[in-house]
């Protein structure tokens, strides 16, 4: 089994759509301070070996995670770099804590821009430059937990071909540390038709064959020592379910935009403890399939985001009506939605992570989504210096 890795460098310093709020939300979003605070308990940690790395535990074969050389993030310390640094001084063999667990997801966005959407039906169609961008959801959150300071890993299945080298540059360029192994149908691709506020269509090229499975020897010694998992919307994620809840490891996932029908989504939704969605899907029945998310599953919380109309956060222990969160106004202008979601989600783990409650954690995602449609591709990744300067 060949697994590729990558070699790290410094990422740069830098990092939300603007369709309109579904019908059926109560009232303008905005967020609700007074309210008691919703706390959601991670899943309790089972007391066993393996759980959390441990000294002289071997990483296994695939090496062990390289540690970023960025400087230290104030609220950094509390998430992963004391754990680290004690690591440092026990074991120097030891791989450092990891703070988010990134799988699946990862390939390349072809970004036309048009005039607007829908195209009109023409044999063809001027536009301005294509560009390519790399990354997809699973690297996009990655690159975007990467930036803002936390200790990231991602693992996935790419192809030995251009798109798959542009993805591997990106995630070293964005100091990701992955490994990634041979996908026999080639990296994914998808081609996203941008108009001139930002909106977007995506046409989806999975590629990956129904009979792929990740190995448990590939993926178990990071989970083990994982304090958070983001698994992708992608086939093969679905099978590590039973290992993640079997080592009690807090586990999320982004629906994109499930319209509460599909079942290839349904596994996902009701298996995750933190589950994100976009509004656009579902529509007027986002509150209900929010509902539906929480009564059949097992999640302690579900967000729906809106774009421009902000985000919805419902928990299991709260009200049944959605709780809205106010958007963040970008910073400068729109130039690309691509990405704002996985930004959003990116900042919400943030959040998350740092002990915040979660209509904290939904205003973190809102201002590092906004940032992200302020430039092409990843280029509007926040940083954490700029988001926790940001008023909330």
């Amino acid at each position: 089994m060949r697994v590729e890795r990558n070699k790290t460098s410094r990422p740069p310093d830098h990092a939300y759509a603007t369709s309109t709020l579904p019908p059926g939300f109560p009232g303008t979003p905005h967020i609700r301070n007074q309210n008691p605070i919703f706390d959601m308990p991670a899943r309790p940690q089972p007391d066993r070996p393996g759980t959390r790395a441990a000294p002289g535990r071997d990483s296994g074969p695939h090496g062990r995670t390289v540690t970023a050389n960025g400087r230290p993030e104030p609220e950094r310390q509390t998430v992963a770099q004391q754990q680290t640094d004690q690591t440092d001084q026990t074991d120097q063999s030891e791989p450092p804590p990891l703070d988010v667990l990134v799988i699946g997801g990862g390939g390349v966005d072809t970004v036309v821009r048009v005039n607007s959407l829908p195209v009109p039906l023409a044999d063809s169609v001027g536009v301005g430059p294509i560009h390519e961008w790399p990354g997809h959801t699973g690297g996009n959150v990655a690159l975007g937990c990467r930036t803002l300071g936390l200790g990231v890993k991602f693992l996935d299945f790419l192809g030995d071909d251009w798109p798959g080298e542009q993805v591997r540059a990106r995630l070293s360029d964005g100091n990701v540390d992955f490994e990634t192994l041979p996908s026999p149908a080639g990296t994914r691709r998808a081609v996203n038709l941008v108009d001139k506020t930002g909106r977007r269509m995506s046409f989806f090229d999975a590629r990956d064959p129904d009979d792929l499975r990740m190995p448990r020897d590939f993926y178990l010694p990071h989970l083990r020592r994982a304090r958070h998992v983001h698994l992708s919307l992608t086939h093969f994620t679905r099978f590590l379910f039973d290992d993640i809840e079997a080592l009690g490891v807090p586990v999320s996932t982004d629906l994109q935009d499930w319209n509460g029908l599909d079942d290839y989504h349904r596994e996902f939704a009701f298996r995750a403890d933190l589950v994100f969605l976009s509004a656009a899907g579902a529509r007027e029945r986002i509150a209900s399939v929010m509902r539906e998310i929480l009564r059949e599953g097992q999640a302690e919380a579900v967000v729906a985001t809106a774009g421009a109309g902000g985000s919805y956060v419902m928990t299991r222990e709260g009200s049944r009506t959605p709780r809205p969160v106010r958007a963040t106004a970008p910073p400068a202008p729109v130039v690309d939605s691509n990405g704002a979601g996985d930004a959003y989600l990116s900042g919400f783990l943030y959040g998350r992570l740092a002990g915040r409650d979660l209509e904290a954690c939904a205003a973190l995602g809102a201002v590092a989504g906004a940032y992200a449609c302020t430039g092409q591709g990843d280029a509007g990744l926040i940083g954490l210096d700029e988001l926790l300067a940001v008023k909330i």
